[in-house]
């Protein structure tokens, strides 16, 4: 296998261009060669990759959203755009809306009462929106002509990687330069029993075609107090659950006005507390064990959701180290 693989990756640089505009290791062997090449098509990888380009250099983004362990997929431009600022803030938005029409009788406009909120509309609305963000991204690469692979990349030395497509084709890519943007992803508190079986992130959060319901929120991180914040302006029962301080990395006096005003528009914080199982119940609800710290008594609750937003792991650095091809 080494010697294949060795067999099918030149080293760099590549020959000239002949008459046709390709390499004679393009014509060869498929080999694609770029001056740059760009994993990750999130905020900084597509900037990257279009200021290149805008540069005059030859440049290629190689994106792959892994499924979280909910089945949850989505298209280009990374975190921001399909599962962090930008449905955060159109949820936010509907959040305040809600709180606008609760306030508008004492402005004199009648409204019916009592408000309801309907998640799957809002929801749908969000989520095509976002879609019309990737498709927006994939015009933009094509205008800048950077060319666009949907590939789950691995290295096989320091200028290839090899993309494998969803219907498991490989494809050899080869640059000059290669940038990692691969960015974050959420994780699983995996000790906790439960967690990962019965439990979402804000990866899934956003996609959800059903309303949350009355929902745990697990964690002191700004993800977390987000959350909680729009789930509750929505109308919905929204706890935090923290071990410690909030937004540990954040002006602590700032963060207790920030608190304090959730608790005063109904999110409930359980403080000092962390999990220990996760439950189905046998009507679908969980039931959550967790034990207050400081005088180590446990206790119970039933959720419809629950929700890590635990501080994030950075991604990608081990793909420094050279693998091979499968």
């Amino acid at each position: 296998m080494a010697h294949l693989l060795r067999s099918r990756v030149p080293t760099w640089p590549p020959p000239p261009r002949g008459p046709s505009g390709h390499t004679h290791q393009e014509h060869d062997t498929g080999q694609q060669c770029y001056d740059l090449l760009v994993i990750g098509g999130g905020s900084g990888g597509l900037a990257c990759a279009k200021e290149a380009a805008q540069l005059g250099k030859k440049v290629a983004v190689v994106d792959y959203v892994e499924p979280s362990p909910r089945g949850t997929r989505w298209g280009l431009g990374g975190t921001c755009v399909n599962v962090g600022c930008i449905p955060k803030k159109l949820m936010h938005q509907a959040a305040l809306l809600g709180g606008s029409l609760h306030d508008a009788s004492h402005f004199g406009w009648e409204v019916a009462q009592p408000i309801r909120h309907d998640w799957r509309k809002m929801a749908e609305a969000v989520q095509n929106y976002v879609k019309s963000l990737n498709w927006g991204h994939r015009v933009q690469l094509q205008d800048r002509k950077v060319k666009y692979f949907n590939f789950k990349a691995s290295f096989v030395n320091k200028h290839t990687v090899c993309g494998v497509s969803k219907g498991g084709k490989e494809t050899l890519l080869s640059a000059e330069h290669i940038v990692i943007a691969t960015g974050g992803r959420p994780r699983y508190p995996t000790h906790i029993e439960g967690a990962l079986e019965y439990g979402i992130t804000s990866d899934d959060i956003f996609w959800l075609k059903e309303s949350p319901g009355r929902t745990l929120v697990v964690g002191a991180s700004y993800v977390a107090l987000e959350c909680a914040g729009f789930l509750t302006g929505l109308g919905l029962d929204a706890t935090v659950m923290m071990r410690s301080v909030p937004l540990r990395a954040f002006d602590q006096q700032m963060a207790s006005l920030v608190t304090n005003h959730m608790a005063s528009h109904g999110t409930r914080f359980l403080r000092g507390c962390i999990p220990l199982k996760v439950e189905r119940l046998s009507d679908g609800q969980l039931q959550v064990t967790w034990v207050d710290l400081a005088s180590d008594r446990k206790d119970t609750g039933t959720f419809d959701t629950v929700l890590w937003a635990v501080v994030f792991p950075v991604r990608g650095l081990p793909a420094l180290s050279l693998v091979s091809c499968p």
